[in-house]
């Protein structure tokens, strides 16, 4: 069987969910291709969505918050009367990318992205995709309002069974729904012992480990964070990935060498065994990415949630709390309260734990290779 999985460039989370399934889909026999779909119709298109995904997510978030609402609150045809950027370039760029599809001649192709999935409902509106399957992979715990407006993609994989009545309620049919879970990586599926794990990283075993992360653009602040969690005065040891913001892994390292508290401030770059610190971790302090809750419910690590990006992200953080899985970090209920709050009671830890194990899908990237390869 021939999958081709297509993504868009904006995050580091729908290139991963694409890698994850895309591994998993050759590992059972596929021939796997996995493409940008702007890069294949402008380079100069992708880099604006991305860098433009990039600004108005950091810069623009009350702007961004009320764009995302409007579509949600009134349907994404709200803006139909002034087709979007993205619809115009579908438009444009359709003809072209339907030849580099027509290339390869694919049986399956998935979309890790609205964008993406966007122009092959355009294609197939034109007829251009003649009786290809297509699946989207919605990589939020929400239904973006655009994936309303896809009806020509088959199916559509949604990161639990508790969003399909919400799904419902907006007007994708049952029968097209695929409660799978938000596929990640099968290493996160593997059972690591804490003690193991902890002796790979070189840390105490027995020390009470956050591990703290600020997703793959960098929003975040860690020193600021790290400064109110040394003032509770309980000893902690702190796994602190900055990802590719070496600015701030600079300013980590700075204050790690100066501090000479109870606390172990332990600062990383960009790092390739994430699985590995989330089972040496007591809990996790993220911004609430759609793959990195994946993830954690996948290792079942309590969440203290930040800074979310307005619109999905949002609605991550209310379906994560709304359900008992996460705390949200705001300006009344600070990093140092969340932490001492969650450390000082033990029942609500396991409790935490408890109810992600109940809503987790770790085994969702082999359940959507299943689904896939039983289409051919």
């Amino acid at each position: 069987m021939k999958v081709l999985i297509l993504s868009v460039t904006a995050g580091y989370g729908h290139h991963a969910t694409a890698q994850a399934i895309g591994d998993m889909l050759k590992n059972k026999g596929a021939e796997v291709d996995t493409l940008d779909v702007y890069a294949y119709i402008s380079n100069l298109i992708k880099t604006t969505i991305d860098k433009g995904y990039l600004f108005s997510s950091k810069h623009m978030q009350t702007l961004y918050r009320l764009v995302y609402q409007l579509a949600e609150n009134n349907g994404a045809s709200y803006f139909s009367s002034a087709p979007s950027i993205i619809n115009i370039i579908n438009a444009l760029g359709a003809t072209k990318f339907a030849r580099v599809i027509s290339d390869r001649e694919p049986d399956v192709i998935i979309c890790t992205h609205v964008f993406a999935a966007q122009m092959v409902d355009e294609l197939k509106k034109r007829k251009k995709l003649a009786d290809i399957m297509t699946i989207g992979i919605v990589t939020d715990y929400t239904l973006h309002p655009y994936w309303e407006d896809v009806p020509r993609v088959q199916y559509i994989v949604t990161a639990s069974e508790l969003l399909t009545y919400r799904c419902v309620q907006r007007g994708v049919p049952r029968e097209r729904i695929l409660p799978f879970g938000i596929p990640v990586h099968p290493k996160f599926n593997l059972r690591l012992d804490r003690r193991a794990a902890a002796e790979e990283l070189g840390i105490d075993p027995d020390m009470h480990t956050i591990l703290l992360m600020g997703g793959s653009m960098g929003h975040a602040e860690h020193v600021k964070t790290i400064e109110k969690i040394v003032q509770i005065g309980m000893p902690f040891q702190m796994l602190v990935v900055c990802g590719n913001n070496k600015k701030m892994q600079m300013h980590v390292e700075k204050f790690a060498a100066r501090y000479n508290g109870n606390c172990i401030i332990r600062p990383y770059g960009f790092v390739h065994n994430v699985e590995v610190m989330m089972s040496a971790s007591d809990c996790i302090i993220s911004k609430p990415g759609g793959l990195t809750v994946s993830e954690a419910l996948a290792k079942n690590l309590p969440m203290l949630l930040a800074d979310p990006i307005p619109g999905h992200e949002e609605r991550n953080v209310d379906f994560l709390v709304n359900n008992g899985m996460a705390a949200l970090i705001t300006k009344h209920f600070p990093v140092d309260e969340a932490v001492y709050e969650l450390f000082t009671n033990p029942v609500r830890l396991e409790t935490v734990r408890h109810t992600m194990k109940a809503v987790a899908h770790p085994d969702a990237t082999e359940r959507l290779a299943d689904f896939v390869l039983a289409l051919q």
